[in-house]
């Protein structure tokens, strides 16, 4: 029996996996064609350029390019008219700018579960902390799985409730053939340094509505309305503006995540079929209804007492110790104490949230995803030895 490497063993992989970010002498021209404008930020034609390419790859009539994705989600907070005395739904599993958009806002999260197979809302579950100061509900497509649109469509259309897409980790995903961010009332991206297409930092908001586009552009510009000149400011706002580097750099990242798309699919589709073998690990059910899943994580389910193991912490240190880049994932955001003293309602437990976080789901980060197949063997591999105990 081969001792884990945790144990002072060899390690099932020492190469690294491929580098993140991914750039090329592409980048470097649309920068310096940027350099060489003079024009760096708001007015400049890359920004522009920018902002109709991505819109359009995510089949949206409007964008806004913003500098993050947190204020992308508080700016279509905001343009939603979401405020004082108002509730937010959002699922207790996520990141926590989705909670703290909406406090920001000055409105209050409400927590809700998640499903347990796939790990986006759980829609079943909504209609129970619906009342009457609730004015919108955030799906998060985590991961890049997309959340059931269908469903939360028709309970927000039920209710008299907004949908604003928490897209931050789902370039590309689609449900239905529908990519997302403009399936609900609008949608919020990131292209932080981890996530799959990337300039750093910087945020998109999709929308397929022209007031909520013009409102969510003004709030991005310090309130202003460029129609009308350069101090008409018409509404409260703040400097949230993507510069013209930013916009550049995303130009290249757009061209060449439509390759990188398909090879995390394939990747992911043979993690799943391999991982699903190995007794105490199940990977995260796909719904039939996601026609692309964007993998920025790919996220499976282990039990530890299969293993052998007490906890989960045992299984992401060890399997870290044998070469494969791995975490623990997200805490319930309702466990940050200067979240949930803001939240709406009573504390709450959301029974699969926490089995996520404290017991069952690791993470793979999404360019593990972008190796080859031999490599992807060392992830199995991995796992495989954990589960022989070493």
């Amino acid at each position: 029996m081969t001792r884990l490497a945790l144990h002072g063993g060899q390690p099932t992989r020492l190469k690294p996996f491929p580098q993140w970010p991914v750039f090329d002498t592409d980048e470097e021209t649309e920068i310096l064609k940027v350099l060489r404008s003079g024009r760096w930020t708001i007015g400049s034609e890359k920004i522009a350029e920018f902002e109709n390419a991505f819109a359009a790859f995510q089949q949206a009539r409007y964008g806004v390019a913003c500098s993050s994705g947190s204020s992308a989600l508080l700016i279509s907070l905001k343009a939603l008219n979401v405020g004082p005395g108002d509730e937010v739904i959002v699922p207790s599993y996520t990141f926590l700018a989705t909670a703290t958009s909406v406090i920001d806002s000055g409105a209050k999260p409400v927590f809700a579960d998640i499903d347990p197979d796939t790990y986006t809302l759980d829609v079943r579950r909504l209609e129970g902390l619906i009342t009457d100061r609730t004015k919108c509900v955030i799906p998060v497509h985590l991961g890049g799985c997309p959340a059931d649109m269908d469903a939360l469509n028709n309970l927000a259309r039920r209710n008299g409730l907004s949908v604003l897409e928490d897209a931050a980790q789902a370039h590309g995903a689609e449900w239905r053939g529908r990519r997302v961010g403009a399936i609900g009332d609008i949608g919020a991206f990131s292209f932080y340094a981890s996530k799959n297409m990337t300039a750093g930092e910087g945020g998109f908001i999709t929308t397929n509505d022209a007031e909520l586009a013009d409102v969510a552009r003004s709030i991005s510009n310090v309130g202003r309305d460029l129609k009308a000149g350069w101090y008409e400011h018409v509404r409260y706002g703040w400097n949230f503006r993507m510069t013209a580097f930013q916009a550049a750099i995303l130009l290249s990242q757009l061209r060449r995540l439509p390759q990188h798309m398909k090879r995390r699919e394939d990747s992911a589709r043979y993690l799943d079929s391999q991982l699903s073998k190995i007794d105490g690990v199940k990977p995260l059910r796909r719904p039939e209804e996601v026609t692309r899943h964007a993998y920025h994580l790919y996220i499976f389910r282990i039990n530890p007492e299969s293993f052998g193991l007490d906890n989960k912490e045992e299984f992401v240190k060890a399997l870290k110790a044998e070469g494969i880049p791995c975490s623990s994932g997200y805490r319930p955001v309702y466990s940050y104490p200067f979240i949930s003293s803001r939240a709406a309602g009573e504390p709450v437990h959301n029974i699969n949230t926490e089995r996520a976080a404290y017991h069952e789901a690791v993470w793979l980060p999404q360019y593990v995803l972008l190796a080859g197949k031999e490599d992807l063997d060392d992830v199995v591999a991995a796992i495989e030895k954990i589960r022989e105990g070493g």
